[in-house]
């Protein structure tokens, strides 16, 4: 494999044109901002990154049924990135619930099983962690264990950023860690140049490098660069399990309006997990802070950097927007290794 000198090299040589491309996934952004990879990139190169935070693309609506659900007395089990989101009125950190942080579903259930009091485990992320879901209730928790489904499927949402246009996109760079778990079969829909990255800087700069070099020989395939973890086909096994509990369902994203087909939920004969059932709680549409721009962060037209509150009101201490509360959003990202704009 070529050191990242080498491949940086090509990629001045090879651009010649200018060139976007958006990478789906919030750990890729992290290791290009920690590495500093934009700095090395020829001017006319740009990444950016689309929806790739599960937690921030979790609308408004699900943090405050999240907190409603708190509010009826439950025992909330959460991933410690979703603490701060903010809702309509606060979030699950200030709502004076008793909410507790867990590394996973499993530690969830060990909750329920310590008492009599009902127990909702927030189920959000990508691809990567429904299998997981899927396996536990699968196991047949106990009966005051539930969960309220908040998982999101990327190619549906791809589909709707190439129908809209509005980025003026040459490419995505895939999410490694989900097509770790789908393959990248899905993906060849898409008559866009495709690469599956890894997520070590010479991974990434050589997913760059083969975009662009399916941008120049004026064709689109999905080439694989991370085939150490991704097989085309993916993780058989974990796809069927997560299809035998979840089956798609039409839902809204923060910062997109309902993609048809972009979110899971739990099929008719797993309903006795289904918080959202269980307690009758709905998911509202709430509007978004007037002055936030986490929506065009999401859809790649526009970077922290270009909201007024980035750094000023909008802090990891005093989060407006979700892109500034989780590890993998953008805004933390960018204000943790001081990215400044390109």
């Amino acid at each position: 494999m070529a050191t990242g000198n080498e491949i940086v090299e090509r990629l001045r040589k090879e651009t010649d044109r200018p060139l976007a491309f958006m990478h789906i996934c919030g750990t890729h952004e992290a290791a290009i901002a920690r590495s500093g990879l934009r700095s090395l990139l020829p001017a006319d190169l740009k990444i950016v990154m689309g929806p790739g935070c599960p937690v921030c693309i979790t609308p408004q609506g699900e943090i405050d049924a999240a907190i409603e659900l708190a509010e009826k007395g439950c025992i909330i089990a959460t991933y410690g990135d979703l603490l701060r989101v903010p809702g309509s009125k606060g979030s699950l950190e200030s709502c004076g619930g008793d909410v507790r942080v867990v590394q996973g579903i499993h530690k969830a259930v060990e909750i329920a099983q310590k008492t009599d009091a009902e127990v909702v485990f927030i189920s959000v992320g990508f691809e990567t962690t429904a299998p997981t879901v899927a396996a536990t209730i699968l196991t047949k928790p106990p009966k005051n264990f539930s969960i309220l489904s908040c998982h999101r499927i990327v190619p549906p949402a791809m589909k709707w950023l190439l129908e809209q246009g509005e980025a003026k996109l040459d490419g995505f760079m895939l999410p490694g860690h989900v097509c770790t778990i789908m393959g990248y079969e899905e993906y060849e829909q898409f008559p866009v140049p495709q690469v599956v990255a890894g997520f070590e800087p010479e991974d990434i700069l050589l997913g760059l490098l083969m975009l662009v070099t399916q941008v120049k020989e004026g064709t689109h395939r999905v080439d694989n660069a991370y085939p150490r973890a991704v097989s085309r086909e993916g993780n058989v096994k974990a796809k069927k399990i997560m299809y035998e509990v979840f089956e798609p369902s039409d839902v809204a994203w923060r910062g997109f309006p309902v993609i048809p087909g972009s979110g899971l939920r739990l099929k008719e004969e797993f309903a006795q997990y289904d918080a959202a059932k269980k307690f009758d709680v709905t998911f509202r549409h709430v509007g978004k802070h007037p002055a936030c721009i986490c929506d065009k962060v999401l859809r790649g037209i526009a970077q922290p950097s270009d909201c007024k509150m980035f750094g000023k009101a909008c802090t990891p201490r005093t989060p407006v927007g979700p892109c500034m509360v989780s590890h993998e959003g953008a805004c933390k990202i960018w204000h943790m290794y001081q990215v400044r704009k390109k």
